[in-house]
């Protein structure tokens, strides 16, 4: 790599600290379809299709009790140089996501000019808060069995704001309030269907959607700010040893499937591996680590494993996961 590249680099994604996994291929948006056979009170339907996989669940399940399919960063499909492996974290678009099966989405918000642009870390990734929210919006409209847990975060430096980063969330909310559910406890499913449920990484004046403040960093932790609501978090991102990543993982999806207490679990497979100068190489985890998220969901197809927010997420995968709340 030429210095002066290396030099652009380093300054770019000097502020950049996030989690990361897997490079694939592009794919279309079709929903797959998945045969499932009628089990307990886990689904009334013969088959389903991806697009509306939560239609097979019944009412009463805690999303606690779900294995769901998420992406971290899922705006970032931009990085510069293009190429570099050092912002960009997707090749699927919301809408593609959403109807591959992902339900978790992980929203990094930068707050200029008393609105959000879409950010990870320095770059802006072309899309603001209005377009992710008009597909999900479009959506759940179409699919009213499906909900999604929306992770917020205040990404980057602020600029050119006169109010605080809550009072410009609440504008976005209050243009289509309908469409968001911004309960403070681990919900039923039943209660958040059609709806946005807020998972809160922004300080707030007002109980305002699952209170995940307090964010432990590059590590595994737990989150107790609301009595009766636990949430245990793994994102160890700056990964420097690939098989201490996955054994996090793995350790975590096994005290999810076994966990009996109702607590939530958010299981980050992403990372990035520091390179010369701290520059972040997403595929130096994500070509590691995906594989074994793969091969993991192959041999374990039962079981609820939480939410797991995944970097270059495929249909394929997402429907592995899908399918161990059913089988």
């Amino acid at each position: 790599m030429r210095s002066s590249t290396i030099l652009f680099l380093s300054i770019t994604v000097a502020s950049m600290f996030f989690s990361c996994s897997e490079r694939t291929a592009e794919m279309d948006s079709d929903s797959t379809v998945l045969s499932l056979q009628k089990k307990n009170d886990r689904t009334s339907l013969a088959s389903i299709e991806t697009n509306s996989w939560m239609s097979g669940l019944q009412d009463n399940i805690s999303i606690a009790k779900i294995s769901i399919p998420g992406t971290h960063d899922s705006g970032a499909m931009r990085e510069i140089p293009s190429n570099s492996g050092t912002a960009k974290t997707q090749n699927l678009t919301i809408d593609q996501q959403l109807n591959a099966g992902v339900r978790f989405l992980d929203i990094r918000c930068r707050h200029i000019d008393n609105s959000f642009a879409i950010h990870h870390g320095a770059i802006y990734q072309n899309l603001n808060f209005d377009d992710v929210l008009n597909a999900c919006y479009a959506f759940l409209e179409s699919h009213p069995t499906e909900t999604i847990i929306m992770s917020v975060k205040e990404e980057y430096n602020a600029s050119n704001t006169s109010r605080s980063f809550e009072k410009t969330f609440d504008t976005y909310v209050q243009k289509n309030p309908s469409k968001w559910d911004l309960g403070n406890n681990i919900p039923k499913l039943g209660d958040i269907r059609g709806k946005i449920r807020l998972l809160r990484r922004f300080p707030a004046e007002a109980s305002k959607g699952i209170n995940a403040t307090g964010w432990a960093d590059n590590t595994t932790f737990e989150i107790n700010n609301t009595p009766g609501t636990s949430v245990k978090v793994q994102d160890y991102y700056k990964v420097t040893n690939n098989d201490e990543k996955w054994t996090k993982i793995s350790t975590l999806f096994n005290e999810a499937k076994n966990d009996t207490s109702g607590k939530l679990f958010i299981n980050f497979t992403s990372g990035y591996k520091p390179l010369i100068f701290g520059i972040p190489s997403i595929p130096g985890v994500s070509d590691n680590i995906n594989p074994k998220v793969n091969t993991f969901f192959q041999n374990n197809t039962k079981g609820s494993y939480g939410m797991m927010p995944i970097d270059f997420i495929t249909a394929e995968l997402s429907t592995l996961i899908i399918k161990t709340n059913y089988n």
